[in-house]
């Protein structure tokens, strides 16, 4: 065997023990998942309930998300109109309103999958009950409930994913101005930061705009799946 040989049997091993891995820990994710279900409907709480806790954990998210994005404008524009005193100090309160704002970011979008998660569960579990019915009737009234229930759902995660998919340009954006700011503690690199600040506002303005219109239909969607 030569050595070029060893080594492409080498990196074949180590990509297939990667992807083994990779399915082994999807499987354990899955399996924890239906076993907190199961263990859930056990003492009374059902998918249904599961999904609507979520779905309201993800509202109060996105309000701090809001909330957060814009106590770092703010912190901004004092930065751009900043008139004397301690620069680094103003770079500090900055980049800590950053640090502040990616977290937001990320505990809203963990609210969304967790949200993605119990909602999957919850129709592969109702599509398949469908099926014990025996009265044609009532199978009827269920299906075109869960196709209801599946529309006004859909529209609801098109709105939460437009204003998930809006923060990362808006964070991308403070980065650079913090970095930049990090590496000219001067007047001069607070002149430049001026001429962002329009756009940057204009951009949080409408990542919080979007995230009410997310969870005004979140609100709806919860209230429709509450109707009998």
């Amino acid at each position: 065997m030569n050595i070029q040989t060893s080594l492409s049997d080498h990196a074949f091993l180590s990509r297939s023990l990667k992807i083994a891995g990779a399915l082994v820990i999807s499987f354990m994710v899955a399996g924890c998942q239906s076993t907190y279900y199961s263990a859930m409907e056990k003492v009374g709480i059902h998918k249904r309930d599961i999904m609507v806790d979520r779905i309201e954990d993800t509202q109060s998210a996105q309000e701090q998300a809001q909330e957060q994005f814009q106590s770092a404008l703010e912190q901004f524009q004092s930065v751009i109109n900043f008139d004397g005193g301690d620069l680094e100090a103003a770079y500090n309160d900055l980049n800590a309103e950053y640090e502040d704002s990616l977290a937001a970011a990320e505990k809203v979008r963990d609210r969304i999958a967790s949200v993605q998660s119990v909602s999957d569960a919850l129709f592969d579990e109702w599509e398949e009950e469908l099926n014990l019915y025996k009265s044609d009737s009532l199978r009827r009234a269920s299906a075109q409930k869960l196709k209801d229930t599946r529309r006004q759902y859909q529209r609801m995660m098109v709105s939460l994913e437009k204003s998930e998919q809006r923060m990362q340009p808006v964070l991308d954006a403070f980065q650079d101005q913090v970095l930049y700011l990090k590496h000219n503690l001067n007047a001069r690199a607070i002149s430049a930061l001026k001429g962002e600040f329009n756009t940057i506002k204009a951009d949080i303005d409408r990542l919080i705009s979007d995230m009410q219109v997310s969870i005004d239909q979140s609100r709806q969607f919860i209230k429709a799946i509450k109707q009998p």
